[in-house]
């Protein structure tokens, strides 16, 4: 199957989701922007995909990371080509692309058993966590990589052109 085959609307994702979830549970979701893909988000997505038989990213879309204030010029990368390069790796399912700034709406429409967000984070930080409990899902803190993150490269790349 093509990665660009993996990525599906909110939609036809939860169709298939659906269909597939007798025989690929647990069905683990996470999400984020995935800018510029790197280490940790590599080691974070394999740690996710350990933990069901079916992993399924949310992407946020260009505006949603706009929103987001994740700096000057972000995404670098759109959001067609990011959900793409995502649904390349070995560990991914499928990809969705969401629009909002929380996945709430795609966490309602996939009910995923297991929820995944960077230990980085506290459970009592993450805004989905209602979602998550709504859909009867749980939530699972994966380890974090310091300093691996895309704010922290395109930082050091504009340090590295400054004069």
């Amino acid at each position: 199957m093509r990665a660009a085959d993996k990525v599906l609307t909110r939609e036809a994702l939860a169709e298939a989701v659906a269909q597939r979830r007798a025989t690929h549970s647990p069905v683990v979701f996470t999400n984020g922007v995935f800018d510029v893909l790197h280490i940790g988000h590599v080691r974070y997505l394999e740690f996710a995909r350990g933990l069901g038989a079916m992993l399924v990213v949310g992407v946020n879309s260009d505006e949603s990371v706009r929103s987001l204030g994740k700096g000057l010029g972000r995404p670098i990368v759109p959001a067609a080509e990011r959900a793409e390069v995502v649904a390349a790796l070995a560990s991914v399912d499928f990809v969705c692309i969401f629009d909002e700034q929380r996945p709430d709406a795609t966490i309602r429409a996939l009910r995923p058993d297991i929820h995944v967000k960077s230990a980085q984070y506290g459970l009592e930080e993450l805004p989905e966590a209602g979602a998550v409990a709504e859909v009867g899902g749980k939530i699972v803190l994966a380890p974090h990589v310091a300093a691996s993150s895309t704010t922290d490269i395109v930082r050091r790349i504009r340090e590295s052109a400054s004069p």
